[in-house]
């Protein structure tokens, strides 16, 4: 199995803070993986090692490449959004499309044109008269036209109304997405991307808190909604977590007998959000 990520005691440190704690990754070819975890909890430190934009100790590398070293050979099979699209205000769209099919050779004038025609932005307007939420557009247009292997998108379409977030997630499973290219996806929005998620990967202080498959976390976990007499009852099983939703009892497990579960009450596999609630909380009693 080919691996576009691997990466052996994966650290980063800012002086006295160490922002990456030794991690162990292994992401192979055709995945689409969720890259979630609260705000400072190492994502964008891992990120940046990955893209070759910051430094980082412990073994790291990308499409066979280290990272640091070959970060120019690396952006030729490589694309990344940023949460900020940072592009010239007094260029106009027409002019960028042009740059853009220099610069980059695996570019397609074709697809980014297929793009915009799905958006309101005109080829003769600059980017300074386009609002916030079309620059956003214009730029992942762009990114989303070059023939890239692996695709980093870290918070994509903040700015965006829901309409269009729903029609970028599309395009990227109907347009871009195939058995060869990996995408690693960071959000907060976590209810728009599990839909198309292949893996999971929770981060908590530098650490991985989980990292596993969408079927696995279908296997692995389960929630339990009771009535308030059978809480106690709930509770004996060692769920994970438990919260309290209009005077029912939600307690999540992990590889728990299902059968007895079902005896107390109804089963659902726990969403993305939830999943993460509950892992977070526990890391943090774990600490």
């Amino acid at each position: 199995m080919t691996m576009v990520v691997e990466a052996r005691g994966l650290s980063k440190r800012y002086g006295r803070f160490q922002a990456v704690r030794d991690i162990d990754l292994s992401i192979p070819a055709g995945r689409i993986v969720g890259l979630i975890g609260p705000n400072g909890a190492g994502k964008t430190s891992a990120l940046k090692a990955i893209l070759g934009l910051a430094s980082f100790d412990g073994e790291l590398s990308v499409l066979g490449k280290n990272p640091a070293r070959q970060r120019a050979a690396l952006m030729e099979e490589v694309c990344f959004i940023a949460d900020v699209a940072v592009l010239p205000r007094w260029i106009r769209v027409h002019e960028l499309i042009g740059l853009t099919e220099k610069l980059h050779t695996r570019f397609s004038r074709e697809k980014c044109l297929h793009y915009l025609k799905q958006t309101k932005i005109q080829q003769d307007q600059r980017v300074k008269q386009l609002s916030k939420g079309m620059v956003v557009q214009l730029h992942l247009a762009l990114v989303m036209a070059i023939d890239a292997k692996l695709l980093v998108l870290d918070e994509p379409t903040l700015g965006l109304d829901i309409l269009y977030r729903k029609t970028f997630y599309t395009n990227l499973l109907n347009d871009y997405f195939d058995e060869e290219r990996s995408i690693i996806i960071t959000t907060h929005q976590v209810e728009e991307v599990e839909h198309i998620l292949t893996d999971l990967i929770f981060i908590q202080d530098g650490r991985i808190a989980l990292d596993c498959s969408m079927e696995a976390v279908e296997e692995r976990y389960c929630e339990l909604m009771v009535r308030a007499d059978q809480a106690e009852a709930a509770r004996a099983l060692n769920p994970l977590f438990e919260r309290v939703l209009m005077g029912r009892h939600i307690f999540l497990y992990d590889r728990a007998d299902r059968e007895r579960l079902a005896a107390l009450g109804e089963l659902h596999t726990p969403s993305v959000a939830d999943l993460f609630v509950a892992t977070m909380s526990q890391q943090e009693s774990a600490a």
